[in-house]
């Protein structure tokens, strides 16, 4: 059976490596990003710019999986995007070698097993259980029953303080319309039973700090699933101030996270009452609200704190100027004045550590302890210098570690501000494509372009007068005595 690759239009894939088991390819292919623990074997390889992981399997499972994250990208729900199945593989001595299952690599984001480390702050492990419920509420709403929940089935990106989750591996999961209670409460049981062993595996590897209880762990997805399940899809009864109670609900949805798309209404039998549930329920409130204002596409918790910031920017901006303004011209004046200016601030080697939300978000903390310790306000442009110099270089793994006193941050303040001043240069936002992509416009070089200029190596032809009768008869005699190598032409 010929080579036969399935979904993306990309040339490109038929160059890598297939007729070679997936554990042998060469090291210049691999890309050694961390990886969770999995049944099957799994690489990440630099493909082009990007970077792919490969995940060998049989081919009905890897079409099924394929078609499965199709559908869950087509509903928007947190998941890695796949890319192309790959089956008809074989050795150059003709074996059979496993079909392949191609997605994308999820920028930024780490398995649960490399953010435990020394430096890990308390609280990490609860976020991250937070993470994966919201994840596993969200699922189900579409109608999605995974049937292995897990964390090592789970990939986490940081979202400002908190962690959001995306689901990597769709294999043993199952599409319906809407799932049943009984489907449900299977999820959660798995969920409970494969955290524990996840983290005993952890506490036995000594990676777990001691004073972690994991079956206090394990069940605290449970309850935090019930929590916010509850929210987004109980039934209450009203019998007065209906347009009230609606607002309210709605209200709290959009500080879960989530918009309320369409809400079913029916009076009571006794008509005394209306009894209101939720019946279409969206996550990414607040990150619609800012790719509206600004463009800006992040993550539901990294949105939550740059509207925040463009508020109180609002807020100060109004006090200044003595008259309100319109919403969408403060964030464009936000995003070109603040935002801009903080992410162009890091320097290009950096880049790669965090996403740039997060990394205004973290300048934005940084600013504020640097307030703290200086008892004063700090300018932003001040606050970003310091965090580029003390903080961003000592992150690994995304690990967020000020690793620095607050002494040793705020001794230099008054050479900080001396050297990069309180303002930001602001740039002219039309001499750019205005993209506000992470390092997309070219920044000019340091060194002055080489000028080119053309040079002939040719010699020149001089220009002579014409010799008189005198001069000629003067060089024929010359040329008779033999005293000229080589008379010139007339």
């Amino acid at each position: 059976m010929p080579l036969l690759i399935t979904g993306a239009a990309d040339a490109g894939l038929m160059e890598l490596p297939w007729d070679i088991p997936l554990s042998a390819w060469p090291e210049e292919r691999i890309a050694a990003l961390p990886r969770g623990l999995s049944r099957h074997v799994v690489r990440f390889v630099r493909h082009g710019d990007g970077v792919l992981a490969v995940k060998e399997t049989n081919p009905e499972i890897a079409h099924r999986e394929f078609h499965m994250l199709r559908e869950l990208e087509r509903m928007e729900a947190p998941c890695v995007k796949p890319v192309a199945v790959v089956t008809g593989r074989q050795t150059s001595a003709g074996e059979e070698l496993s079909a392949a299952l191609v997605t994308e690599h999820l920028a930024f984001s780490l398995p649960y097993r490399a953010i435990f480390s020394t430096a890990l702050r308390r609280g990490t492990l609860t976020r991250l259980i937070d993470a994966l419920s919201v994840l596993v509420v969200r699922l189900h709403l579409a109608g999605f029953y995974w049937g292995d929940v897990s964390l090592s089935n789970a990939l986490f990106r940081r979202d400002a303080s908190e962690f959001s989750a995306y689901l990597v591996d769709a294999e043993t999961g199952d599409l319906h319309q809407q799932l049943s209670d009984g489907q449900r409460e299977y999820d959660l049981d798995t969920a409970t039973t494969n955290i524990v062993g996840e983290l005993l595996d952890l506490q036995e590897s000594e990676d777990l700090d001691e004073s972690v209880d994991p079956f206090d762990i394990g069940t605290r997805l449970e309850a935090r699933y019930r929590e916010l399940w509850t929210a987004l899809t109980s039934t209450e009864t009203i019998d007065a101030n209906v347009p009230f109670h609606v607002a309210e609900r709605v209200r709290a949805l959009n500080a879960l996270g989530f918009d309320l798309g369409e809400i079913d209404m029916q009076q009571t039998e006794d008509g005394t009452a209306i009894t209101l549930r939720p019946k279409v329920v969206d996550a990414g409130y607040h990150s619609r609200r800012l790719m509206r204002l600004t463009g800006l596409d992040v993550q539901e918790n990294q949105a939550r704190r740059l509207l925040n910031d463009i508020d109180e920017y609002r807020v100060v901006r109004e006090d200044r100027a003595g008259a309100s303004a319109d919403e969408t011209f403060v964030a464009h004046e936000w995003l070109t004045h603040i935002f801009e200016p903080t992410v162009r601030a890091v320097p290009r080697a950096l880049r790669g550590k965090l996403e740039p939300a997060q990394v205004f978000h973290e300048v934005l903390d940084h600013r504020w302890y640097l307030a703290q310790a200086a008892a004063k306000d700090v300018p932003m442009p001040v606050a970003t210098a310091s965090y580029v110099k003390n903080v961003l270089p000592t992150k690994a793994d995304e690990q967020a570690v000020l690793g620095r006193s607050l002494a040793e941050m705020t001794a230099e303040l008054p050479a900080l501000t001396a050297e990069v001043g309180t303002r930001y240069e602001v740039r002219d936002p039309y001499a750019n494509d205005n993209t506000h992509a992470w390092g997309g416009v070219p920044e000019p070089e340091e060194e002055p372009e080489p000028t080119v200029t053309r040079v002939s190596t040719r010699i020149p032809t001089q220009t002579r007068r014409p010799l008189t009768a005198e001069e000629r008869a003067a060089r024929d005699a010359e040329a008779e005595l033999g005293t000229l190598d080589s008379p010139d032409e007339d």
